[in-house]
């Protein structure tokens, strides 16, 4: 009976030790692990990745210890069927259980890009490849499918002018397709129903907004300007007088692969519906990305009856209604 209860006590013992054991490792399973050098560490998980995939991403990486600690971790979570590719970043040591919680909720990591307002789509293309989003070639692309705003402009040739400037938060592997689309929804948001009823009420179409906003967005930057840059080429519509903006001539060169970052007294002369020296009324569209402000003042055009500017040579400009006044401020700007 002795040895009996010697041998009972000893199981308990061990079954105790063993548990301890266990909760001892479970609880271990959340101590932070830092197995990389440097301040950071980004992993890649590819689409259509198994746990084994990631499980040795993650170790290779430092992010966490063995592959033991991953699938105890993977296990007690229950969340093996969960796991979501992208980029990962981590600055900071985390438990095994945090990571697979980082990774199958899908916190990927996102980099900004910052696409400006007065952009043209090959531009914005330049800077889509420059910050390691993807090539030229494809943003170009992507831009080319007028599709996606038939609904606002059945004849659009493309998407120049519809594609809204802002900083967009991306996954690295974002596709240009992707990003064409969101910055079209943010286009559609921005031109709200306040100012596509504007425009109804002043018999302008979407196209001639977003062609004259753009007008207004490359020729300044200064916000308190563009109300009255859109009311000169307002004015000039009404008056039939030709846009002779300088930023036509550029684009259409540009087109064209003419252009050398300096536009001369011949540029004025280049054939292309798009220079406005040339061709009466507004260029056939969009000239390049206008804002929100420019779309704004495009429709809130200041009350002024202004027909010319000048550039003052430090962003400003000098306005002017009659062309005796403007010729004086061209002499002075001289």
């Amino acid at each position: 009976m002795r040895r009996l209860t010697r041998w009972l006590l000893l199981g308990v013992l061990l079954l105790g030790a063993a548990g301890a054991a266990t909760l001892f490792y479970v609880t271990s399973l959340d101590d932070p692990y830092r197995g990389w050098s440097g301040d950071e560490v980004f992993v890649e998980i590819p689409a259509g990745a198994g746990p084994r995939t990631i499980e040795r991403r993650l170790i290779e990486a430092g992010v966490v210890k063995d592959a033991f600690t991953f699938r105890a971790a993977l296990w007690l979570s229950g969340r093996a069927r969960e796991l979501q590719a992208g980029e990962y970043h981590f600055d900071r040591p985390l438990g095994a259980t945090q990571v697979i919680e980082v990774i199958a909720s899908g916190q990927v990591h996102k980099r900004l890009l910052t696409l400006r307002e007065g952009l043209t789509i090959a531009e914005m293309a330049q800077v889509f490849e420059e910050r390691g989003f993807g090539t030229a070639a494809a943003f170009i692309a992507a831009a080319s499918d007028p599709s996606l705003i038939r609904n606002l402009d059945p004849g659009a040739p493309d998407l120049e002018g519809y594609l809204f400037p802002e900083t967009y938060a991306l996954p690295r592997q974002t596709p240009a397709s992707d990003l064409v689309k969101l910055m079209v929804a943010h286009f559609e948001a921005a031109f709200d129903e306040p100012l596509r009823s504007a425009a109804r009420d002043q018999g302008l179409t979407t196209r001639d907004v977003v062609t004259l906003a753009s007008l207004v967005e490359k020729e300044t930057g200064q916000p308190h300007e563009r109300p009255l840059v859109a009311a000169v080429y307002r004015n000039r519509l009404k008056l039939g007088m030709g846009m002779q903006a300088d930023p036509t001539v550029i684009f259409a060169l540009q087109k064209a692969g003419s252009y050398d970052g300096n536009l001369s007294r011949d540029d004025l002369q280049f054939d292309s519906p798009y220079n406005t020296y040339r061709y009466p009324g507004l260029p056939p569209g969009p000239i390049a990305a206008p804002g929100r402000s420019a779309l704004e003042a495009t429709l809130r055009p200041a009350d002024v009856k202004h027909l010319y500017f000048v550039s003052r040579n430090d962003g400003s400009h000098v306005f002017a209604d009659t062309l005796e006044e403007h010729n004086r401020n061209v002499l002075v700007k001289e």
